[in-house]
């Protein structure tokens, strides 16, 4: 296909996706992801928004030096102060970018801005041309295009061009457009902005209709060559169009669309699946392409016709995607070069000091397990050696329960900074009386909002993982446990939510610019 056909990949899992209630990340987290995502095959990590906070700072720089292949973008805001912070926290980039923004429809320059349609072509040429300044590739972003006037777009996209922004990002910010409509304004702009053939148009999609990923192919069908997506779709209120989903939809139609991009396939799996281990949140089984749903026949017609021939029901394999069947290939007799291996084929990267940490966790769990599947790998080695220090640490549980007058109690030992606390309660259940004798320990009251568990294997001696959300005041955190008792996993899942309510407390905030 010809360099036309290409489409570029701009993640911004790690910037608008952390923005998603309950998926913030830290900044060991988010280097891992941003691996992954270079792994991927992705053009772009927008990887955060360097102005919000020291932390997000350190985190977009720390990113910057982590990966050689993708362009690492900044956000900022159409100021100079913003762009200056961003061009900072990205100079070690091999190839960096500041994406600036700016809203331009008429709701958002009145009753957001403040600002009159002069005064916003004023500011957006004038932060590009600072960007530019900077020696770095620079995009701009009219925030809510979808609503915007389509000639005050041009406009701006003209005044944008002229300064030197090689990217021009068309926002559908609240997931307002419809599918025909958002093609045919990508048109528009493509016949009427002045050197739009020098320039990248791209877009960004927002699902709250449900449309993103409709709306995202038709613009890349009507010339857009960027989509910015997320991988499983998260972001802010339902989310943004999801990387799996466009990448496939252009992959299963190639005659329709003639389109290509860079992303390995194989990876889109294993990269939803890091991101749920990290942020806490499973994969919903409805998923499209990545749940677990995705490739399961039950009607007694659709499996006679996927035996015939699997394409009577699946426009694409699950090996397309990097979903394999599950394989025993670890027991309590494996040596630690069989774990070295298939820990390399998960693509993760441990020391050896990390490597034994994990075998013995395997060899635990192989004396309690009969099958050791790559599902269990990878949780035992986000659970064992991934996670971020913690102010509160389990030590040891007992829980008693059953169908007798006593009520449910648990006894619990937690390390708090360092010193050993131990505690006693009950409640109404054996999960209620493990976290109420948490809470009593560690000296804080969180409100359960969310419980979930979901067996990461099939099987009576599956691993449990438990996710969890508390609420304390207005800040809310989710949490992750995994064990193959359920009691131990919901209470590492309510330790660990705990671990980033006090990670929250501890970040320091820049004052806005």
């Amino acid at each position: 296909m010809s360099v036309d056909n290409r489409v570029y990949i701009f993640d911004t899992t790690l910037r608008d996706g952390e923005q998603s209630p309950g998926a913030t990340m830290t900044r060991e987290e988010k280097i891992r992801m941003a691996r992954q995502l270079e792994t991927l095959g992705v053009d772009v990590i927008e990887a955060g928004f360097p102005a919000a906070s020291v932390g997000d700072f350190e985190a977009v720089a720390a990113i910057a030096a982590a990966v050689e292949k993708p362009v690492v973008a900044a956000l900022c805001r159409a100021l100079p102060a913003d762009i200056d912070r961003g061009y900072e926290a990205i100079r070690q980039a091999k190839r960096g970018r500041i994406h600036t923004f700016l809203a331009t429809s008429a709701l958002h320059m009145e009753h957001k801005l403040g600002k009159t349609p002069a005064q916003v072509l004023e500011m957006a040429e004038a932060a590009v041309r600072h960007a530019v300044s900077k020696g770095v590739e620079v995009q701009f972003s009219a925030e809510d295009a979808s609503r915007s006037d389509p000639e005050f777009l041009v406009e701006v996209c003209n005044r944008v061009v002229a300064a030197g922004a090689t990217i021009v990002n068309i926002p559908d910010t609240v997931g307002y457009a419809q599918p025909a409509e958002f093609a045919d304004l990508i048109r528009y702009l493509l016949a009427n902005v002045k050197g739009a053939e020098k320039v990248t148009f791209a877009v960004h999609c927002h699902n709250d209709l449900g449309l993103g990923v409709a709306n995202t192919l038709a613009a890349l069908h009507a010339g857009a060559r960027q989509a910015e997506v997320t991988l499983s779709g998260i972001g802010e209120r339902a989310g943004n169009a999801s990387l799996e989903q466009v990448v496939m939809g252009l992959g299963t139609r190639p005659n329709y669309y003639n389109l290509t991009t860079g992303i390995v396939t194989e990876e889109i799996f294993p990269s939803c699946r890091r991101l749920s281990g990290i942020i806490g949140q499973p994969i919903p089984p409805y998923a499209p392409v990545i749940g677990r749903n995705a490739f399961a026949h039950e009607s007694g017609i659709h499996q006679h016709g996927v035996l015939k021939d699997r394409r009577t029901y699946e426009i694409m394999t699950a090996e397309s995607i990097g979903r394999k069947g599950a394989v025993v290939v670890l027991g309590k007799h494996s040596g630690r070069h069989a774990l070295d291996a298939k820990v390399k084929e998960l693509n993760y990267k441990l020391t050896d000091d990390e490597l034994k940490i994990v075998f013995d966790a395997v060899k635990e769990l192989a004396d309690r397990k009969q099958r050791i599947l790559d599902e269990d790998i990878e949780a035992l080695i986000l659970e064992k050696v991934l996670r971020r220090p913690d102010h509160y640490a389990l030590q040891f549980i007992s829980v008693h329960c059953g169908n007798v007058e006593l009520a449910p109690s648990a006894v619990i030992q937690v390390l708090v900074d360092g010193q050993v606390v131990r505690k006693y309660s009950s409640g109404s259940g054996p999960v209620d009386a493990s976290f109420n004798a948490v809470c009593e320990a560690v000296g804080r009251k969180p409100e359960l909002e969310e419980f979930h568990i979901n067996a990461i294997t099939g099987g009576t001696d599956a691993q449990g993982e438990v996710t969890v959300r508390v609420r304390e005041g207005d800040a809310t955190s989710v949490g992750r446990g995994v064990h193959d008792d359920v009691i131990m996993a919901s209470t590492l899942a309510f330790i660990n939510a705990l671990n980033r309510l006090a990670k929250k407390e501890g970040d320091r905030i820049c004052p806005q610019l």
